[in-house]
């Protein structure tokens, strides 16, 4: 017999009703939104640019080509892949959450984005392109909202052409050396400066507890390679505390 999916998820370290957890997600991020890109910067000390700096630099996309970035949020990742595909390539930023998708679009755009870029409003569960149509995806900071990660995985790998690559950049778990001072910043530091910058402990109490529900470094890979990713390999990053996967379509 089948086994019987599961009728609850983590919502942090609360346990939900599968259909509760993206209402709630959506909450968190319509909340954020406004101050999104400034918590960023506060609460990595800037080391976010250097993280996404560190995936596209393992894109491997050629001008022409054609990449997704999924969950992409405010468009950090996509500004660096219109870069990188030219103005005869195509950027799809696509987001499930539409008020960072807009402060993502209007960004681009005022910066000059051009007939290269589209704008999607999409579930990375369910996402609405065709098979074998991307060259790159690129998801950072999203999976772990995801209800059910291992049907995104799926996805991606649908819309992901032969020879294209997978690059999720997420939060992780850090080196023994530096886990107590991370736990130590997440759970009094970060919810007390979400308050104090965005008005709102609460959705930033939910990052840190999200993100220790995340599978781990090995663990994700090895949902990559269920799939049907192939060369699944990991780039930790600061210590752990966020890791770079990659893995490819072959």
């Amino acid at each position: 017999m089948a086994e019987q999916e599961r009728e609850t998820v983590d919502f942090g370290y609360q346990e939900v009703p599968l259909g509760e957890k993206a209402r709630r997600v959506r909450g968190v991020f319509d909340s954020v939104a406004e101050r999104y890109d400034l918590m960023n910067d506060l609460m990595s000390g800037g080391l976010h640019r250097a993280w996404k700096a560190f995936t596209l630099s393992r894109t491997s996309l050629q001008p022409g080509q054609r990449a997704l970035d999924l969950a992409g949020g405010t468009g950090d990742l996509s500004r660096g892949l219109l870069k990188q595909v030219g103005d005869e390539g195509r950027v799809v930023l696509s987001d499930i959450n539409a008020a960072m998708l807009s402060r993502g679009r209007d960004r681009l755009v005022d910066e000059g984005a051009g007939n290269n870029l589209s704008v999607v409003q999409a579930d990375a569960e369910r996402l609405p392109f065709p098979d074998h149509h991307f060259h790159c995806l690129t998801m950072a900071f999203g999976l772990r909202n995801v209800t059910r990660k291992e049907n995104a995985l799926a996805e991606m790998y649908r819309v992901l052409k032969p020879g294209g690559r997978l690059l999720i950049l997420e939060f992780s778990r850090p080196n023994d050396l530096i886990r107590p001072f991370y736990d130590l910043y997440s759970f009094k530091v970060l919810p007390r400066m979400g308050q104090w910058v965005v008005g709102d402990g609460e959705s930033y109490r939910y990052l840190a507890e999200s993100i220790r529900k995340h599978p781990d470094q090995p663990t994700l890979g090895a949902m990559m390679e269920t799939v049907g990713f192939e060369r699944v390999n990991w780039f930790d990053l600061t210590g752990g505390v966020v890791a770079l996967h990659r893995g490819y379509k072959l």
